[in-house]
Order: C-alpha cells, then structure tokens, then sequence
C-alpha cells in the first residue's frame, strides 16, 4: 500500500548560496588584498574594522582562517573546501587588487591588467597644496572658528549608532585646508575604498568626453544591447541615452535591488573575478526611460562601457582616467579599480585618501577650474547639479551621479551643496556659498548611513555665513 504525505515546501530557499559563498570569499579577499597592499594597514587592522562589514561570515581572524597570504605576489586566497569556491585577489599597478574567477592561479597573473600611472613632476611632499602634500599651516583665517570645527570633528568620530566608525575628516576653505583629523591608524596617505563616490569619478571622465565631442547626453547609448533583436533600431532599449544611465532612471530591470547584487548583480563583478560587459546589457526594459529613478551599479557600468566605446585601444582607455583628470589635479595617490578584462569599475572600486578626495570637491566648487585651466566645463558641472525630475519623489536629491540636498534638510543646509556619497560613510560635499569642501571617510559597517548633511551642518558654523548666498 502506498502512503501519500503532504510534501514539504522550503519557504525562501537560496538556490543562489553557493554563488554568494563565492561573492563572501571574494569580498574576504579583495578586503585583505586592497587593505595590505593598497593601503598598507596590517592584518590586525583590517579585521577589526574592514572586514568588520562581513559580520558573522569572516573566514577566521587576524590568527588564522581559511586564507592565505602571499606577500611576494601581493595576492591573497579565501575560502575553499566546506567554505565555498576560494577566490583570490591580487595587487596590479595602478589598478589596486582585483578579483579572479575561482580555479585561476598565480599562473594567470601575467594575463590581468595593469596600468603605469602619471608619476608627478616632484615629490608631492615638497609641492604646496593643492598640487602637492606641503601645508602651510600659517595660511589661516581670523573669521574660522577652529572650535567650533573641533566640536564638528568631535560630533564626526563619536558613534551616533552602533557600527559608524569614521576615519578622517578634512574641511577646504576658500582653497585652504583648515581643518584634518584621522582615527588611529589612518594618515593624509592612507588611500580607503571610495565605494560609490567613485560614480563621481566616473561622472567626472564622461563629462570630459562630453565636452570633447566624443559622447552626448541625448543621444542613444552606443549599446550592442543583448539578445541582439536583429534590426537595433527596433530594441526598445536603444531610447535609453547617457543621461538616463548618468541620472539612474534607464527604466531597465534592477538586478542589484532586491538582493540580488551578490546573486546576480555587480557583486559578481565587484567581488567574484565576473565580468560585467555582458550582463549589463542583458536586462529587459520594464519602464519608459527617464520615468523612474532606481538607483543600480548596472546603470553606471553602462555609462561606463558606453566610455570605454570612444576609445580606440585599451591602452587608451585605462591611461584616460589619470592623465586627463587624476594627474592634472593632484590626485596621484588614487587608483581606479577594474575587473580582470581590464573594464574600470567606476561605480564602486576605486581607492583614494582625504586629501586626493578634496582636490576632487576643489575642481567642482571651482566650476572644473584648476589653476587656470579650464579641466570640466561648467556645463556639465551644471548638469551633475541639477536634480532629474524622477527623484522628486525622495525630495529631489539626485542629479548626474551626485547627490544634491534634499527638500527636507534645505531649511538646514545650503541648497547649493552637493556630494559624491559611497557606502560605509564615504562622503565629499562641495558647498560652494561658504566656499567649502568638506571629506568624511568611513569604516562604518551596520547599513546604517551616516548623517552627512548634519555634518555638513556643524561644520558650516565654524566659518561666517555668507552674505551672498547661491
């Protein structure tokens, strides 16, 4: 006789675990790999506050674990075994480290990319600010109030929730650096993950390409959108422009929401030795382009291929980044990160410290003016601050891959202020009235994102209001 039993149905089963175990092992990887090589902290460190954002799925400690360090390859290997696929990340020049796909072996490291960047002219240590690291600390105003920008430093590096943990804080005025303070450990060399401030890195080598006439905000991205549909005029997708991608409003299907980013989505990429240049063209179109604002990494890596398509050589494209922008500006100690095709990352991966950060700010509260040179026109600077009407519904907050203050907080903060934002508290806001740049790094690790406009706010009481305000 036969029995018949209910079956048992498994409610919210992962049948993608194995590939996030993959992304884990990666993010373990890359974090050591970057900490140790790219920013010269010590394995200590880097557990305690890095790797702190893995919580509970660190593979071991600063002791031991299921990894191992190659200090003559620059090259570190996590997981393995009941642990998942291990992955590795190695150190390149000019790159930081990037992710392998699992099975590759130092014997595919000549094969990964590599750039020379512009080395300046002179030691940086002996080149006054902005173009260099010497401060003149005499160079001080009167009408700065340097307690009440040790009160807004205090406010910074005091843990208003469980897991901020801010690293630096570094306040420009009027072309000055009048205020720098680091949490132990860090210094003014010490380069960090960016996260996604470097989307405004990215918005920063696209605006250069605009103006050049190689790309246009307007037109259909140079997308060989897959499947291919035969006849591309007929793909729905080709409506989707470079001011879609750039204002987060393409209206294609967003992997990375839903949490699916370590499933499906730039995790892979990011963390895991995948490319991107082919999913990011396989997503279905769900909304009229232009019509919704969704903030995805697949958008910015379109805009970022769509860059990489003016070029004629991969050699090009990978020494843009530094002799167009990063070298002009003094921004040697950045490097961009890419994936092992050599495709840059610029919605995530990029590494840079405090004072590279506010040269950044400086170039965009000086309209794109360095020095005399005229590097962005102030056309894009215009439009990287003008909200896209699809974020009014979050308070107008967002324009051309920088985040602009929302109608709620104006009555508290300076309208005209804008910011480059990543994850884990990375913050470069440009607050053009007061003539100030201010930089937050971050180590925060709980989600929670740190409150950056009421910094902006405590730091904006150390200087004299305006009596212009923009």
């Amino acid at each position: 006789m036969l029995l018949c039993s209910t079956p048992v149905i498994a409610k919210n089963f992962d049948y993608f675990e194995t590939t996030r175990q993959t992304v884990r092992n990666g993010m373990q990887s890359m974090f050591i790999c970057n900490g140790l090589f790219t920013s010269q902290r010590s394995l200590g460190q880097i557990f305690e506050q890095e790797l702190a954002y893995l919580g509970n799925r660190r593979l071991g400690d600063a002791n031991n674990g299921n990894y191992r360090i190659d200090s003559q390859t620059q090259s570190v290997e996590v997981g393995g075994g009941h642990d998942g696929p291990a992955v590795t990340a190695v150190f390149r020049s000019g790159i930081g480290c990037l992710a392998m796909a699992p099975g590759m072996t130092v014997e595919n490291f000549a094969q990964l990319p590599k750039i020379e960047p512009v080395s300046p002219k002179k030691n940086t240590e002996q080149l006054p600010w902005p173009h260099g690291d010497l401060i003149n600390r005499n160079n001080q105003r009167d009408d700065v109030s340097h307690t009440a920008l040790a009160a807004a430093a205090h406010w910074a590096f005091t843990a208003h929730a469980e897991g901020e943990d801010t690293t630096s804080l570094l306040v420009v005025h009027r072309g000055n650096i009048v205020f720098e303070r680091y949490a132990s450990g860090f210094d003014y060399r010490t380069r960090t993950r960016t996260w996604s401030a470097a989307k405004s890195i990215e918005a920063a080598l696209i605006g250069l390409r605009v103006d050049s006439g190689h790309m246009e905000l307007d037109t259909p991205l140079p997308i060989d959108w897959l499947p291919q549909q035969g006849e591309a005029g007929r793909d729905p997708r080709s409506a989707i422009t470079l001011r879609h991608a750039l204002n987060m409003t393409t209206g294609l299907y967003p992997v990375d929401n839903g949490g699916m980013a370590d499933a499906a989505g730039s995790g892979l990429a990011y963390w895991s030795g995948s490319g991107y240049a082919n999913p990011i063209r396989q997503r279905g179109l769900i909304r009229d382009p232009g019509s919704h604002w969704d903030y995805e990494n697949y958008d910015s890596l379109l805009a970022v291929h769509a860059l990489k398509k003016t070029f004629e050589t991969d050699l090009a494209y990978r020494q843009f980044p530094y002799t167009e922008l990063l070298g002009k500006i003094g921004m040697h100690s950045t490097l961009l990160g890419t994936d092992r095709f050599g495709d840059f990352i610029l919605s995530s991966q990029a590494f840079s410290n405090a004072r590279d950060l506010a040269r950044f700010g400086l170039l965009f509260l000086n309209q794109g003016n360095w020095s005399g040179e005229q590097i962005i026109s102030e056309d894009w600077i215009d439009f990287i601050k003008t909200p896209t009407p699809a974020s009014a519904f979050r308070g107008n907050d967002y324009g051309g891959h920088w985040w602009l203050v929302p109608d709620a907080r104006k009555q508290e903060v300076p309208a005209d202020a804008f910011s480059a934002a990543g994850s884990r508290g990375q913050y470069v806001t440009v607050v053009p009235s007061y003539d100030v740049v201010i930089v937050r790094r971050g180590l925060d690790y709980n989600g929670a994102a740190f409150d950056q406009w009421s910094l902006v706010r405590e730091v904006l009481k150390a200087f004299p209001e305006p009596t212009d305000k923009h």
